[in-house]
């Protein structure tokens, strides 16, 4: 274990500390989730426990740029709902514009996460998404 020096932000001394170090991250699968997003969830009263739910399955089975595409029938089978709850908050979620539906894909609907929640994938495609995103606000 790699010993390291912080700083104590109360006092400004200098104290020793231990940090664990990963060696390898490479094949984790993983996602970046804002905070503000969050607090904006915790605070939504709205925001039903199924749809809590639903939206942590979801950003589990998140794929790069943010697209997601997996049958109803499976979230509510995996969560042990009934299929018409999940589709129920499927559509609270939509409506707060936290993922947003995209194209039909065989007989599934798919759906992309909105980037302003969460993001998977290369940050230099979510910093050009977002400054498309500015370019094209009304001034």
């Amino acid at each position: 274990m790699p010993k390291h020096e912080l700083v104590d932000m109360t006092t400004g001394e200098i104290v020793p500390a231990v940090t664990w170090i990963r060696q390898q991250w490479k094949g984790e699968r993983f996602v970046m989730v804002f905070q503000a997003a969050f607090e904006a969830l915790a605070m939504d009263r709205e925001i039903t426990l199924d749809a809590r739910r639903v939206l942590d399955y979801l950003f589990s089975k998140l794929d790069f740029e943010n697209y997601i595409l997996i049958p109803q029938t499976e979230i509510a089978q995996k969560l042990g709902m009934q299929k018409q709850n999940v589709s129920r908050a499927i559509q609270t979620l939509i409506q707060k514009g936290i993922i947003l539906e995209g194209p039909k894909v065989d007989r599934s609907r798919g759906y992309r996460l909105n980037h302003h929640w969460g993001w998977k994938g290369a940050l230099k495609n979510l910093r050009v998404l977002r400054a498309v995103e500015t370019r094209s606000q009304p001034r």
